[in-house]
């Protein structure tokens, strides 16, 4: 990103009711400098194009509500599993990201963030990460100018992308790795075993991340406290300081200059406290 590298983004992951182009103008009513979306509905498997219309008014709407694009994080949607045992449904998987791809193009967004996906408890967790990685590498080949940016679980069931290890063997299984990055939530890395709400335990996770991945690749952050156990392997968001992870934990995120420059996307459950809980993570 060529400007503000040295401050924080942050927002939240707002509706794009009546139309994607509202977007842009519902992150700036909270006080947003950044903002998620999803670009189509996240439990249809296609849609068709973004009209041109639709385009320029997005891009319209950005300027007014003053966020760049690089400020933006499209999330994927949930019915997409690229690590499915079952070639049908990995290829339909491609498919419909290989169209999230192109309304990202469309919009001028950089990058879409998606779930790396469950591996059916079928085989190995290690079989399906190269899976990921082919269909990561389909859906790029299709679609120029955009990267994917996989974002961390919690490990629920065969879901993938708990551990570190598991998204640097997806990056190094993709062709072209540099248009591939990698998304944080706070509430999945806590629920992977990952005691972030601990000082020590802060800086020794992140300090793997940064062996293990790198903070080159960080590409976004989403900020949830978390209403489950460390290591419960169950994702259950809750309000910034009212879970397990507390605001001290938000509060060494702020200060951190490891985290400047990426868009921190609130996906906290009420969207009414979402511009009280802004502004208060600015203040810090």
């Amino acid at each position: 990103m060529s400007d503000g590298k040295s401050r924080k983004f942050i927002g939240a992951h707002v509706s794009t009711a009546g139309g994607v182009e509202n977007a842009p103008l519902n992150a700036a009513e909270i006080g947003a400098d950044a903002f998620a979306l999803f670009v189509k509905s996240q439990r249809q498997w296609s849609s068709p194009p973004i009209s041109e219309a639709t385009v320029k008014a997005f891009a319209d709407n950005l300027a007014k509500a003053g966020i760049g694009a690089g400020y933006v994080l499209p999330h994927a949607g949930y019915l997409i599993n690229m690590a499915s045992p079952d070639e049908t449904a990995r290829a339909k998987s491609v498919e419909s990201l290989v169209g999230e791809l192109r309304k990202c193009r469309q919009l001028s967004l950089p990058g879409l963030n998606i779930h790396p996906g469950s591996y059916l408890k079928t085989g190995t967790p290690e079989e399906a990460c190269a899976r990921i990685a082919r269909s990561i590498d389909e859906a790029l080949a299709a679609v120029p100018d955009v990267s994917l940016i996989i974002e961390n679980t919690a490990g629920q069931g065969s879901y993938l992308g708990s551990r570190f290890e598991e998204l640097a063997l997806m990056i190094a299984g993709v062709g072209d790795s540099s248009r591939v990055g990698v998304c944080i939530d706070t509430a999945h890395t806590y629920g992977a075993g990952f005691d972030i709400a601990d000082p020590d335990g802060f800086k020794r996770t992140f300090d793997e991340f940064d062996r293990v991945v790198g903070f080159a690749r960080l590409r976004g952050m989403h900020l949830n406290d978390t209403a489950v156990a460390c290591g419960s392997h169950t994702d259950r968001h809750a309000h910034i300081g009212e879970g397990r992870l507390g605001w001290d934990t938000f509060a060494r995120i702020m200060r951190d200059p490891r985290f400047d420059g990426i868009p921190l996307v609130l996906e906290t459950p009420d969207p009414a406290r979402w511009a009280g809980e802004i502004e208060r993570l600015k203040k810090l």
